[in-house]
């Protein structure tokens, strides 16, 4: 998406100047050069600035990489105790670390840091989709474009700004809404704009399901992103059941099928980016004259340490924590929903060096435990068998494992990954935005809460039978033989309401894990503090615990993000803080 304008944002930045609020003599003379409202409202300047405000959906631009990006490793997946910082304990180490352990404060964050850059990247993607509005009111004003071109333009638009709003409500909850005709100098943080965000989605529904290209917005897009955002904001369930059953019928915004893919493993190979299981993907490129910043420059530091012989060779972030892994642990093929997965924990080889002998662990596990996390002794995609220590930055400081879901093979170096910066870890993987199993278990989740048991337990099936497909599990060298004692099979029944809930709540942790869901998914659950306080006792326990966490404990409060001093700072009070 971002190949063809990689000097777009050059032009859009004076346009956001140009657009702002001006005097009305300015605005009743047209300029005679330059880029503004009247010479970008013609149907091509428009799809100008249309793609820049979707080239914000990966939370990176010239000024904003791994701090904002929209995947939410850090808010969603290290927030939720899926991951621990990783590398060493010198890196980025107050920054993450203060998320890491629930102690981030809101008067420390007056210089540039990952929050404030999170908020900054948010309001620039919303300031771009505003743009976009004016010029297609003043492109309709002087007929250069009909009035159907106008709709699809600002349906766009709109959805697109309703889904960064949401993004920030995700974050922040007391935040400022900012539409076309807003004024940054009275706009505050005051006022409950859930409705707004709403509206904002909804427009999308109204567009065409083919829109002919694979990064747009289309009408089935829309309604998963509305459907999370009433289940998220307003625990809608039954009008999110309705889009969800809409939306699991649609199609990718180019016209073609979505369904589950017929393996686990298979979803985050680069070459399915764009597969049936990816319903909608942020589209990154390499190799495009960028210097890197279009190829998944957010997760870049997220790759196994081991230069040479690793991928990337930098820089060890996202290690997933014990307690995820533990989390695999099945009891005749089911998890273990009391949690009792962290009695019998995964064998690892923590404080071995890759030298010394170790065997694996022999106890059934989900075989999606291998596609989500790299562990000694089993294979790495095509990069050989993961052998320990030598593969982490420093496994006393941060543990035994290593990310995996979104790291590229070895036969796609050079072709799939950027080859003109410091890292290969500039991929063209792109973010899975919206999977199919993702609508499966919230459709499962909205009939869990209107009361259909029986439609829940078939969807969350669904996604159990496919994880079940031997063709996905992790092969030895053989090609036959399993990595790890595989042992997964579907729920016989749901009995009841809150047993339906612990098995929907842990499929999620399962099936969507390393993918910056967790943390969103307990604050809507409303179960974070206790989830994650139980969680992370048990992280303490671990060899690396005192380095990551020390006394760490969650509260009510770490339900969102304090507001960066910063803004409300420069805001002049308009905003104000929400703890």
């Amino acid at each position: 998406m971002k190949r063809n304008f990689v000097y777009l944002i050059l032009i859009i930045s004076p346009v956001i100047c140009l657009l702002s609020d001006c005097s009305e003599d300015f605005l009743d003379v047209k300029p005679a050069g330059g880029y503004n409202q009247y010479t970008l409202a013609t149907e091509k300047g428009i799809n100008a600035l249309l793609i820049g405000a979707y080239s914000m959906l990966d939370g990176v631009s010239s000024s904003f990489g791994w701090e904002s990006a929209s995947s939410n490793w850090l808010y969603g997946s290290i927030r939720g105790l899926e991951a621990n910082k990783g590398a060493d304990a010198g890196d980025s180490s107050t920054d993450i670390s203060a998320i890491l352990t629930f102690s981030e404060s809101a008067a420390n964050l007056w210089t540039t840091t990952y929050l404030d850059t999170k908020w900054r990247e948010v309001y620039e993607a919303v300031a771009r989709c505003n743009n976009v509005v004016r010029v297609v009111n003043q492109a309709l004003a002087d007929r250069n474009i009909s009035q159907e071109q106008a709709d699809l333009f600002i349906e766009q638009a709109r959805a697109l700004r309703g889904w960064y709003h949401f993004e920030a409500w995700r974050m922040w909850a007391k935040i400022p809404y900012l539409d076309e005709t807003s004024d940054i100098n009275t706009v505050t943080n005051k006022e409950d704009i859930r409705e707004k965000i709403i509206a904002d989605l909804e427009a999308g529904t109204k567009l065409p399901d083919n829109m002919g290209a694979i990064g747009r917005f289309n009408g089935t897009i829309s309604k998963v992103l509305l459907a999370k955002a009433q289940m998220q904001m307003n625990h809608n369930y039954s009008e999110a059941l309705a889009l969800l059953q809409s939306a699991k019928g649609g199609t990718k915004p180019n016209g073609a099928t979505i369904g589950l893919a017929l393996t686990y493993g298979e979803i985050f190979d680069i070459v399915n980016r764009n597969g049936i299981e990816s319903v909608y993907t942020v589209q990154t490129s390499v190799n495009d004259g960028s210097g890197g910043i279009n190829g998944g420059y957010g997760e870049a530091l997220n790759f196994p340490y081991k230069s040479g012989g690793s991928p990337a060779g930098c820089c060890g972030f996202f290690q997933p924590t014990q307690e995820f892994v533990n989390s695999f642990r099945t009891s005749g093929g089911l998890p273990l929903l009391d949690f009792s997965y962290n009695d019998n924990p995964v064998k690892s080889d923590q404080g071995l060096r890759p030298s010394d002998p170790f065997i694996e662990d022999t106890g059934p596990l989900d075989p999606r435990v291998d596609w989500s996390v790299g562990r000694r002794g089993i294979p790495y995609w095509d990069w050989g068998v993961h052998s320990g220590s030598d593969w982490l930055r420093d496994q006393t400081y941060a543990g035994p494992y290593s990310p995996k879901k979104q790291v590229y093979k070895k036969s796609q170096e050079g072709q799939y990954t950027d080859v003109t910066s410091w890292t290969s870890g500039f991929t063209a993987n792109g973010y899975r935005m919206i999977r199919f199993a993702d609508i499966l278990l919230l459709l499962a989740e909205c009939q869990i809460e209107t009361g259909d048991l029986p439609g829940a337990l078939a969807n969350v099936n669904l996604v159990r039978a496919r994880a079940a497909n031997p063709a996905g599990f992790v092969k030895e060298a053989d090609g036959v033989t399993n990595a790890a004692n595989y042992v997964i099979s579907q729920y016989p029944s749901f009995p009841d309401r809150d047993y339906a809930r612990k098995a929907l709540y842990m499929e999620r942790k399962l099936e969507l894990g390393q993918e910056g869901h967790r943390w969103f998914d307990l604050n809507r659950w409303g179960i974070t503090v206790t989830e994650l306080n139980r969680a992370l006792e048990y992280e303490k326990t671990m060899p690396w615990g005192n380095n990551m966490y020390r006394d760490a404990i969650v509260g009510q409060e770490d339900v969102t993000y304090p507001i960066p001093r910063r803004q409300i700072d420069l805001s002049n009070g308009r905003l104000v803080q929400n703890r």
